[in-house]
């Protein structure tokens, strides 16, 4: 019986199980109310007087000397909630979910009107400026995220729909930003750097097939494909900020979910009047089908979260979270196909632990926050031939112990200042064995090692947002140190500049330089790596964006990176090591990605391209919908002097989603992506590849339909969200690098999935 066969058995019995569940009365006139919190953007002190209202109904509320604010009795649904205050920018939430099983809360960040137009009302904003990073942002709701046709409701799979991002193989997790590696990208999650937020990540790179934060946990997330501020440090290409809510504070309730590929619990509730909680556990459950299959290669995954948070007076909270993943492979190779098969995969067990703790404390004209946060890592890669002889084994150990500090000042109505520290403590440790490996360009690389070492990174940071007339200036600094390499100071300046034309349109521009450490795991491989300097961008951002209406906005940008002084191999010429860290690595990538070798910093490149972005907002016109188009390219020189096309460059990347919510129970999505091939290296007859043909030629055009429908059933005391969601609908198998079978002795097309067809089952109490 394939996989398909057993996917399609459980679909099949999971819809007889809703079938049976929903037979039960249900409970359409429950109602349910909405409380948050207002807040002043710039000082986060609570805004008393805030005017709340509820689209499409009569419904609304003030808040209180807290910045409080509770409306009840409120029909189950979607709504948009609007607020409005003398002296602020109207700003109006999208997307509210309300039932009657919880409070719906959220919290609203209302900015000072900063710029007037003469004789001109300006309306509420759906889409609220962001005045640090005036460039180059998007900001998505949890619900924007869990709505997504093919997304299984993940965090980073739903960025891959945004202006500049390509998606390098189906299934897979790796960012790639504007010609950008997978390696470039920073992820936050409530203030604390994580290197990857993906099970069975890539070990100094962002990818994986799926994100472990639980989406049900999320408030908001914000995505920079550049010009980001000074605040973020030691990447190049984007920042990806998750912020992570609270917990229920009127009573204990919890939730069951069986979703496309993991099963898992939630509890969230309040400890005290001043405390509240929340905690998952999640699990694979693809292991089970992939063994029945007679699969050789098995993964299974768990992963846990959670967080408290404590206001402990009206100016000081305190919170804690903890998340942890935990990644096993299993192969089995009792029969030759399977051998073969597995000699193939680069397989991984991992182990990944972030923690931390954030203290925030509110002062006149402004806040500051510390946060104090620990992590490991452990990683075990092993790759042996079809004869079970080993070919790669790697154990590395990475922890950290961090401390970030921030104080922001509103200096007046019309400028704010902040300045803020980062030091991280490293531990590291790795062995390494590539023992006389041959690659496929007939390079000899042989590797035994095991090394450990501690450094210290830092970094410190002012800058400064002022407005005048119709320009908004943000002008900032940044130094960093990296004690493991030899030249370790660089100096960072960044400079964006925000012009009103008119109340609906606005030029944008942004300069600036980013630097980047190399990975720990380059430096290890060899002991002349240390030599190494800081990677380095010159990015020059123009753009503009007008508001076709107040739900609808149109954005173009044309960007223009310079990178400089990337790692090179000295030993393959070819070799630069932006073209490195997607995918599931291995022998086929000729285990570039680890450094498995002497390396210089002479590499250079250049990526540029133009983007164009139309927004709908879910409004009083109940559908919503994203549309991007992106051209691109990127090329890479390496020590031979020969400019190349960078291994992610997709020329033209088209993506649509959008959706049409008809009532409180029902909603219907679909999601279009159409993208040109990326470079690859083709091989001879003989499976060799030659290093003049390198990134020579292109895989083929790819696009794919996916669709998604959403149904939810309000009972008594619990509530019952199904969804059911189809991948390629119409069954293109993407095309993907072709692979050469050394037992047939040809070059295959590589093994792609078709349709796929997934449902979820979500039961809150």
């Amino acid at each position: 019986m394939t996989l398909m066969k057993h996917f399609l058995f459980l679909f099949v019995h999971l819809l007889v199980i809703t079938s049976v569940m929903v037979s039960q009365k249900q409970n359409e006139d429950a109602k349910g109310e909405i409380s948050g919190l207002i807040l002043h953007k710039e000082t986060q002190e609570p805004l008393f007087g805030a005017n709340i209202t509820l689209s499409g109904t009569k419904l609304g509320a003030s808040t209180d000397d807290n910045g409080m604010f509770r409306i009840q009795n409120v029909p189950p649904g979607t709504f948009n909630v609007k607020s409005s205050l003398i002296g602020f920018e109207q700003y109006i939430m999208t997307d509210v979910v309300v039932n009657g099983i919880k409070p719906t809360e959220i919290t609203i960040l209302m900015q000072e009107s900063r710029i007037q137009f003469e004789g001109v009302e300006v309306s509420a904003g759906y889409f609220q400026k962001n005045s640090e990073t005036p460039v180059s942002t998007q900001q998505q709701s949890a619900e924007e995220i869990r709505r997504l046709p093919g997304g299984q409701e993940d965090v980073v799979r739903a960025i891959s729909i945004l202006p500049g991002v390509a998606q390098v193989q189906a299934g897979r997790n790796d960012l790639i930003v504007r010609g950008g590696a997978p390696s470039e990208n920073l992820f936050l999650i409530d203030n604390l750097d994580v290197p990857n937020i993906n099970h069975f990540g890539t070990q100094g790179a962002s990818g994986g097939p799926l994100s472990y934060v639980n989406l049900d946990f999320v408030e908001a997330t914000s995505f920079s494909t550049g010009g980001f501020g000074v605040k973020y440090g030691d990447k190049l290409s984007s920042v990806l900020n998750i912020s992570l809510r609270e917990g229920r504070k009127d009573r204990f309730g919890g939730k069951l979910t069986l979703a496309a590929t993991q099963f898992g619990a939630s509890i969230e509730g309040p400890v005290n009047e001043q405390t509240n909680m929340l905690f998952s556990v999640r699990r694979s459950y693809l292991d089970f089908l992939f063994k029945a299959a007679g699969f050789g290669f098995v993964p299974e995954y768990w992963d846990y979260l959670a967080k408290v948070s404590s206001k402990l007076d009206s100016k000081n909270q305190l919170s804690f979270i903890g998340i942890a993943a935990i990644d096993r492979v299993r192969l089995f190779n009792e029969t030759e196909d399977q051998r073969f098969k597995n000699s193939r995969i680069l397989a991984a067990d991992q182990n990944q632990v972030v923690s931390g703790a954030t203290w925030k404390r509110l002062f006149t004209s402004g806040y500051s926050t510390v946060t104090l946060g620990q992590r490991y890592n452990e990683y075990q890669y092993r790759q042996n031939d079809s004869l079970l002889n080993p070919i790669f084994f790697s154990s590395t150990y990475e922890r950290e112990l961090s401390l970030r500090g921030e104080v922001v000042l509103q200096l007046s109505s019309m400028s704010d200042a902040s300045f803020g520290f980062q030091a991280r403590n490293i531990g590291f440790s790795t062995g390494l064995t590539l023992p006389n490996y041959r690659s496929s360009f007939g390079d000899s690389l042989n590797l035994q090692t095991a090394r450990e070492t501690t450094g210290w990174k830092t970094g410190f940071y002012t800058q400064l947002a002022t407005t005048f007339g119709h320009f908004n200036l943000v002008a900032g600094t940044r130094i960093d140190n990296f004690s493991l390499i030899e030249q370790a100071w660089v100096f960072a300046p960044r400079l964006s500049l925000r012009y009103a034309v008119t109340s609906k349109m606005n030029i944008n521009t942004s300069i600036g330089k980013y630097f980047q450490a190399p990975s720990s795991v380059w430096l290890v491989s060899d002991e002349s790596n240390k030599q190494l300097t800081n990677i380095r961008v010159e990015q020059v951002i123009l753009g503009a964006e007008y508001l076709l209406l107040d739900d609808f906005k149109l954005s173009a940008e044309g960007y223009m990176k310079h990178y400089s002084d990337y790692p090179v191999s000295l030993r393959r010429p070819y070799v630069v090591l932006a073209n490195s860290g997607a995918g599931f690595g291995g022998s086929e990538e000729g285990f570039t990605s680890f450094g498995v070798e002497p390396l210089g910093s002479s590499g250079s490149g250049i990526s540029r391209g133009v983007e164009l972005f139309l927004q709908k907002k879910l409004s009083d016109i109940s559908c919503y919908g994203t549309v991007s188009l992106s051209y691109n390219e990127s090329f890479f020189t390496a020590l031979d002097g020969i400019e190349r096309p960078g291994s992610f460059d997709q020329r033209w990347i088209l993506n649509f989603g959008g959706g049409y919510v008809l009532n409180e129970r029902w909603e219907f999505g679909a999601k279009f992506r159409f993208a040109t091939g990326r470079p690859y290296t083709p091989y001879a007859p003989d499976g060799s590849q030659q290093p003049f043909l390198y990134n020579s030629k292109r895989v083929g055009i790819n696009h794919s339909l996916d669709i998604r429908v959403d149904r939810r059933w309000s009972f008594p005391n619990w509530i019952l969200i199904t969804y059911v969601d189809i991948q390629n609908v119409y069954n293109k198998k993407p095309a993907d690098i072709p692979r050469y079978n050394t037992r047939l002795g040809k070059v295959e097309e590589n093994d792609s999935i078709g349709i796929l067809p997934s449902i979820g089952i979500s039961a809150e109490f």
